[in-house]
């Protein structure tokens, strides 16, 4: 046998077995992936007509020649069909039922019209064997039907390239990558088919079954590389370059299939190379952000950057096949730092004076519960001062409110800087404050009031050129906390405060009285 023909003979039985492999491949990997049916059916259907096409070639008889011919007619009809519906599931269009069925009349003729052409010689003229050839192969002469099946199939290849191209328009780079990908092999039949019809093929050899083989390479890429029929095509809708959200998309293995630049600043370390990988694997440096996304529950999720917290809400979306079977995953990251800082503005103003910027009366009831409930577990010293501005209606009166209000505001920003940071202090109302002082002794509570009573005293205040001098009454209560006894409240501690500051208001004002003591120190 001519070498020649040997070697196209091996090139045409490994195109076969390559075509039988993708759709191997794609049935035990993506089945349910959109278009992954007719990509199956259409590669075992080439390969079919390839393996019928070696037999044929390997003939020797023009009878042999024509059953294996028929053979081959049986699929090859169906392959340009099914490319098409290939490419409308991919991109998630639908073909409406009526359309649907009556596409299958063309190749159903076709192979009506070949099995009978003994009888009417519609769909071959002639066929006989060349004579001109150093091996038998046939010689074929197209007659009407020939024609309109080869413009039934150019038409399905070029629906299928426009159908590809339209969805460019909105995709990724490498959703674009991926079709251009499918494109370019749909276009590899096509060329080879020219040639064939032109008798510019080597001995008149049809290049088809090699050519759609070498068409399924170019899917095969795309089903490796790009992961063609995972998510992509239903995500392609969904994500754009333009999003601030970031997004990333995995397959129903994890893997990831794609992500937009916006997500880069929640994951910095994405490349396009981690296409195909795994995002755990990606993650294995960030172990609190893969175990979010591990749990697949919504949470919000926080990073630094740039000197400044980032928050985010990181949603998940399923991706579903028209079964309703998810077939991956979409994750969202939300940039929701400013509800975030606008929560945390509110939070401060629900529990802030907004006059003094010391906690209202509130907020420092429920903050001071708890710090006298810790030290019912461990014990301590626990002691409250209340103070107030002596006189302070004259200032309103003689002054006005404004006036009353910076001089009160003097205050609070006095009595603050004194105070550690375990501190409390709170307006309790009016012109009167409350502090409380965990794990502090009563020495240290007086030396506190007393150091406070003094600032203020020298303190002057010049508000609109008018020089205001102000003095306070303190006024304090104190208690042993023992572990697991039921010690007194914060409620029976500032009772007992303010009983004491109004013993040093009838003492005279601008000092210091403990609860209980009857003597009053006074410090003038």
């Amino acid at each position: 046998m001519n070498q020649e023909i040997m070697l196209y003979i091996i090139a045409v039985i490994l195109a076969g077995m390559l075509s039988t492999f993708l759709g191997s491949y794609t049935l035990i990997k993506a089945k349910e992936a959109p278009g992954a049916r007719y990509y199956i059916l259409v590669t075992y259907l080439s390969a079919v007509f390839t393996f019928s096409y070696v037999f044929e070639i390997t003939s020797v008889t023009l009878e042999q020649m024509k059953f294996w011919l028929r053979l081959e007619y049986l699929a090859l009809p169906f392959i340009p069909l099914c490319i098409l519906f290939m490419c409308f599931e991919y991109v998630g269009l639908k073909i409406k039922k009526g359309i649907f069925y009556s596409l299958f009349a063309a190749p159903i003729l076709t192979i009506f019209v070949h099995s009978t052409n003994d009888l009417h010689h519609f769909y071959y003229k002639t066929m006989e064997v060349r004579s001109d050839t150093t091996f038998p192969i046939l010689k074929l002469d197209g007659g009407p039907w020939f024609y309109v099946h080869s413009i039934f199939t150019f038409l399905c290849i070029m629906f299928s390239v426009i159908i590809l191209l339209k969805q460019m328009k909105k995709s990724l780079f490498r959703f674009r990558m991926q079709i251009l990908t499918m494109t370019a092999g749909l276009l590899v039949p096509i060329i080879a088919t020219y040639f064939y019809m032109n008798g510019l093929s080597p001995y008149g050899i049809d290049l088809g079954p090699v050519s759609m083989s070498l068409s399924f390479l170019f899917h095969g890429a795309a089903i490796v590389s790009y992961q063609m029929f995972n998510v992509a095509p239903i995500a392609m809708d969904t994500i754009f370059t333009s999003m601030r959200e970031g997004v990333i998309v995995l397959n129903q293995a994890g893997m990831i299939v794609d992500y937009n630049p916006a997500v880069m600043k929640v994951i910095p370390g994405l490349k396009s190379r981690v296409i195909g990988k795994s995002l755990m694997v990606m993650l294995e440096g960030n172990s609190p952000l893969a175990k979010i996304l591990s749990e697949g529950k919504e949470k919000d999720y926080q990073i630094h950057q740039d000197g400044e917290i980032i928050h985010y809400q990181i949603r998940f979306s399923p991706v579903l096949n028209k079964n309703s079977q998810e077939i991956g995953k979409i994750i969202t990251f939300v940039d929701i730092s400013d509800r975030v800082r606008l929560q945390e503005k509110l939070q401060q103003l629900a529990r802030m004076d907004g006059l003094t910027d010391v906690y209202n009366r509130s907020y420092f009831m429920r903050r001071t519960e708890k710090v006298i409930n810790s030290l019912k577990i461990n014990g301590g010293n626990v002691a409250v001062i209340m103070f107030d501005i002596d006189h302070f209606k004259q200032i309103n009166d003689t002054y006005g409110h404004d006036t009353g209000d910076r001089v009160l505001t003097n205050i609070a920003s006095i009595a603050k800087e004194s105070l550690r940071d375990t501190d409390v202090i709170g307006r309790y109302g009016g012109e009167e404050f409350v502090i409380c002082l965990p794990y502090t002794s009563l020495v240290e509570a007086y030396s506190l009031a007393n150091n406070i009573r003094t600032r203020i005293v020298e303190y002057e205040s010049d508000i609109n050129g008018i020089k205001i001098n102000v003095s306070s009454s303190f006024g304090i209560s104190f208690a042993k906390i023992l572990p697991e006894k039921n010690g007194q409240s914060i409620q029976t501690l500032m009772k007992c405060a303010d009983k004491a500051l109004y013993e040093a208001k009838r003492n005279g004002r601008n000092c210091v009285q403990i609860f209980g003591q009857v003597k009053v120190k006074k410090v003038q």
